[in-house]
């Protein structure tokens, strides 16, 4: 089996720490061994991104494009032993991980190919100055630019280890920052395959490092090395709290996309066919390990009955098992302690006075290894239980009734510490649009749960700090700068 070594400066270096086993969660077996960095090493891997940012932040963006552009084409040439890797490490079924992990890492690094080109520069209207005190009467000219920030951190999530470190490091590149990529410990040799691409589509040495490992001093290091000059991270909001702590002492910039419970509002006159498979991806996408996902279903009385009915008709339908089989629509979660944490939380939701309209019991699998649980239903919630309140990460919904009208519904939605994505179903365009509208969250699915890849992404609240996807994300890894000259 293959020890994989850190990549830093360039160059293949064998990690200080040694190696620790990556576990499949689907059979418990040995998917390969990762590298555990020590704190020197992940400073020589932001040391060697500072060296590079010099050279690199001044390369066109045509050369830019180009080594985006040959590593997706490398990824693609590697589509089908990349996409098995990725199935081993997360236990996401064969489908998801072709199309939703190792299909949108290569899409976002063409999306970022062609955002390299994209003008960094913008006029901005002049100013006419009369004399006084700063000068001569005169006519100022402005210009708005784009600058890259330096060196950036990208700590990425264990639910997707194509689409999430893509999404970082392909904009972060395109703008001309170089990059200390952590990747979760969980399924860290997905982020390495990256790496990989990157360095024979001829990345320049230093402008791409990752590094990894189990110890938390691993993270730390890439967080308040002096070299670094922004973070951007995705997990959970306890982490990226303390990650936001760090950063304020020295101001590095931040982009940060943490938790969420996102409402599910549906509403008296709403397709609830519609809003069932809306809400039942939940339970079929990464085992409901995503913090987007509607896990918070505030119905109206009038038509909760129904959609209980046919929320646990949809489940009965959804086979729990093997990743790579075929009919597998809910995988394992991603370990042993993470599936003990959701199980705990649909006991706490019984003990809170909660109802399983749905699952609860361990699934077995096979010879009964691997880290499954049931896809569960929660009904007859209310807005004070902690499942309601706080983030499961898993296939788990709970359903909470409400007899009022739209601003009852908007209130519930809102009473959140979250804000990150929220859905509202209803037959009533403009009721919906007004609604969403009210919504304290970073985006809102208006009768449906798909997203526009050119839409910002972020959150309210303490689900984030800062907007990526599409041009934002562009925006997200740059400083404005301005440029004033008389004329």
């Amino acid at each position: 089996m293959n020890a994989q070594p850190l990549y830093i400066g360039g160059e293949w270096v064998e990690p200080a720490g040694g190696h620790y086993d990556v576990v499949n969660p689907a059979d418990e077996s040995v998917v390969g061994l990762a590298p555990e960095a020590s704190r020197a090493q992940v400073a020589d891997a932001a040391r060697a991104a500072a060296e590079a940012f010099e050279t690199w932040s001044r390369t066109t963006p045509q050369a830019r494009a180009e080594i985006l552009d040959r590593a997706a084409d490398i990824m693609q040439r590697e589509f089908e032993p990349w996409t098995a890797l990725a199935r081993a490490e997360t236990g996401a079924p064969a489908g998801i991980a072709r199309g939703m992990q190792v299909g949108v890492g290569v899409a976002r690094f063409r999306r970022y190919a062609k955002g390299a080109l994209e003008p960094v520069e913008k006029g901005l209207p002049p100013q006419v100055t009369e004399a006084g005190p700063m000068g001569r009467a005169g006519i100022l000219g402005a210009l708005e630019v784009r600058q890259p920030v330096g060196v950036v951190t990208c700590i990425t999530s264990y639910n997707n280890p194509w689409a999430n470190p893509a999404g970082k490091v392909a904009p972060a590149l395109a703008m001309g920052n170089t990059v200390v990529v952590k990747p979760a410990p969980q399924d860290p040799l997905s982020v390495f395959k990256m790496a990989q691409a990157l360095h024979e589509a001829g990345v320049p040495a230093g402008v791409v490092n990752v590094v990894g490992g189990q110890s938390v001093e691993v993270g730390e290091a890439a967080v308040d090395s002096p070299y670094v000059d922004m973070v951007s991270f995705t997990g959970s909001t306890g982490v990226g709290q303390r990650i936001a702590e760090v950063c304020g002492r020295t101001m590095k910039r931040q982009l940060m996309e943490l938790g969420g419970k996102g409402a599910a509002v549906v509403m008296d006159d709403a397709d609830l066919d519609a809003a069932v498979m809306g809400i039942g991806t939940t339970f079929s996408f990464y085992s409901g390990q995503i913090c987007t996902a509607p896990t918070r279903v505030i119905v109206h009385r009038s038509v909760y009955g129904q959609l209980v009915e046919k929320l646990t008709g949809y489940l009965a339908f959804m086979k729990v098992g093997d990743p790579a089989a075929a009919g597998t629509v809910v995988g394992p979660v991603i370990s042993a302690a993470h599936r003990d944490r959701v199980e705990s939380y649909i006991e706490l939701g019984k003990k809170e006075g909660a109802r399983i309209a749905y699952g609860g019991e361990r699934p077995v699998v096979g010879d009964g290894r691997g880290f499954y649980v049931a896809p569960t239903l929660l009904v007859d919630c209310t807005t004070d239980m902690r499942v309601v309140r706080e983030e499961i990460f898993g296939p788990v919904v709970v359903v909470v009734p409400f007899d009022g009208d739209e601003d009852e519904a908007v209130r519930l939605a809102n009473d959140s510490d979250f804000g990150l994505l929220s859905y509202v179903w209803s037959g009533d365009s403009a009721r919906a649009f007004r609604m969403a509208r009210r919504l304290r969250a970073g985006g809102v699915g208006v009768n449906t749960v798909g997203r526009n890849m050119e839409a910002p992404f972020g959150g309210f609240k303490r689900s984030g700090v800062g907007r990526d996807v599409g041009s934002y994300a562009l925006h997200a890894y740059s400083e404005i700068q301005s440029i004033v000259w008389t004329t």
